[in-house]
């Protein structure tokens, strides 16, 4: 397999923007093991073989098992997840598949139930970045292999010290 396009490197002005979103993600109220479960069902659905590769292995070394990771394209069949997982892999499933029904009402009132407003909003969030990652990654054929486990985390901090830098406007 080849890349289509290397749009990190077609576009360098993308990384930032979509980073900076990861970066506001990962220090919300969502914890990270919720949201590398979100990343990898949404990339299930959408068959992105990059992000599949990429956030498999950061959920493993971040602690997350085997057996639920396997398990996750079967999630509703498990004892595997607690309530509030549920409640955030069916909302996960939902919006990423928004052109076949929009979100349900049962769906997001059980959403409701487990997550405040803010952090329903925080989820949306984290489900419309995976998609926008899977999207670019499939459109472009990013070949997938190469990523490293914690390889986000130094990509993250590579954007992050800029900001702590910049001294507060006279």
């Amino acid at each position: 397999m080849k890349a289509r396009i290397e749009f990190r490197n077609a576009n360098p002005k993308i990384m930032p923007l979509l980073l900076a979103i990861e970066s506001y993600l990962r220090n919300s109220s969502l914890d990270a093991r919720l949201l590398n479960l979100i990343d990898v069902r949404a990339s299930q659905i959408n068959g992105c073989a990059h992000c599949l590769d990429m956030h498999s292995k950061d959920a493993r070394s971040e602690g997350e098992t085997e057996q639920r990771l396997y398990a996750l394209e079967a999630w509703r069949e498990t004892p595997f997840f607690g309530e509030r997982e549920r409640a955030a892999l069916a909302w996960t499933e939902a919006v990423t598949g928004v052109a076949d029904g929009h979100v349900p009402n049962d769906v997001y009132e059980e959403a409701r139930q487990r997550f405040s407003e803010q952090e329903l909003v925080d989820l949306t969030l984290a489900v419309a970045s995976i998609n926008t990652w899977n999207r670019l990654n499939i459109a472009f054929r990013t070949v997938p292999g190469s990523y490293r486990a914690g390889q986000l985390k130094t990509w993250l901090a590579a954007i992050e010290r800029p900001a702590e830098r910049r001294s507060p406007a006279a």
